[in-house]
């Protein structure tokens, strides 16, 4: 499979959605240290700069040795950085992948993750002929949830105790949405 499969631009109505590079740390650095957008992910926020710097070096590698594909949400309106989508634990036997998001506060609440979702489900089905998309949140996280079930996702089952983080426990809630889901089950209408 071709390396730039694992390192796309997608194009939606109102975002980019691109490789995040170096420049983009200090943007990274301020959506993923607030901890209203940690609060529900199984690390800290981040604290540093070097963290940033970090994830970037390895979203960067896991995308070239296509383990995974880590992209950044740009508003095309003002080309700053809402977030973050990312398709992970890729397994090309099995033809599945999980979906995970993060988004800045200031971007809650305006459909940035279904839109952003919806292209990167689509990509994952279409042009890296997925079968089966994953996601895992915690169970109190209700705004996932929603935007979970929006994009067509079932809620499968619950693994308990799944995390510890801070000597926090919690549980976490699986879904899962397979291309074969029929396209009303994602809020789409099939084509005529």
């Amino acid at each position: 499979m071709s390396k730039e499969l694992f390192s796309p631009v997608i194009e939606t109505e109102r975002l980019t959605i691109r490789a995040l590079m170096a420049h983009d740390a200090e943007s990274l650095l301020e959506i993923f240290s607030d901890p209203e957008v940690m609060r529900y992910w199984n690390t800290a926020p981040w604290t540093s700069i070097e963290d940033a710097l970090d994830f970037i070096a390895q979203s960067s590698g896991a995308m070239q040795r296509q383990e995974a594909i880590i992209l950044g949400m740009y508003l095309k309106s003002t080309g700053k950085l809402a977030g973050k989508c990312m398709l992970f634990s890729y397994d090309s036997a099995s033809r599945r992948a999980e979906i995970g998001f993060g988004l800045s506060r200031a971007c809650w609440g305006k459909g940035y993750i279904n839109e952003a979702g919806e292209a990167l489900i689509q990509y994952g089905f279409n042009v890296l002929g997925l079968r089966r998309i994953e996601a895992e949140i915690d169970p109190d996280n209700q705004s996932s949830a929603k935007a979970l079930e929006k994009l067509g996702f079932s809620r499968e089952g619950l693994l308990r105790q799944r995390w510890e983080v801070n000597g926090t426990v919690s549980d976490s809630a699986m879904y899962g949405r397979l291309v074969s889901d029929h396209p009303a089950q994602h809020g789409q209408h099939p084509e005529s």
